[in-house]
């Protein structure tokens, strides 16, 4: 069997002593991702540019574990706002997703009020 192996990648670090994200063979899970701007802890007051930030932050996390998002099977992402803040991460999910027919599964729930963030996720990859 496999080992597991944890990822991480330049411009996002948790508090905590976790991993950005952990791989055992071809499958990958991410822990949560927020949308700070790379390299600091800052939280962008926009929620459209917490949105690009959290996309920029997956392509970075599928990229460095060897993937691309075309390996990502499932998102799941917490909003403050569900119903205005969907506009904003659908343009994203649009923009990394271009293809309806190939798109990965994905859930939307409500982020809680003690969270900073205006928008978090956490996405399962499966590589080739």
């Amino acid at each position: 069997m496999a080992k597991r192996q944890s990822v991480n990648f330049p411009g996002f670090a948790h508090q905590n002593p976790i991993p950005n994200a952990s791989r055992i063979g071809n499958v990958m899970m991410s822990s949560v991702i927020s949308g700070v701007d790379p390299g600091t802890r800052n939280l962008p007051p926009e929620l459209a540019k917490q949105v690009t930030n959290v996309f920029n932050h997956v392509r970075t996390a599928i990229t460095s574990a060897g993937g691309t998002p075309d390996d990502i099977i499932k998102m799941t992402f917490w909003m403050k706002e569900l119903t205005t803040g969907r506009a904003a991460l659908n343009d994203e999910w649009v923009k990394m997703f271009p293809d309806a027919a190939s798109r990965p599964a994905r859930h939307t729930m409500a982020l809680g009020a003690e969270s900073n963030a205006l928008v978090t996720c956490e996405f399962v990859a499966v590589f080739g």
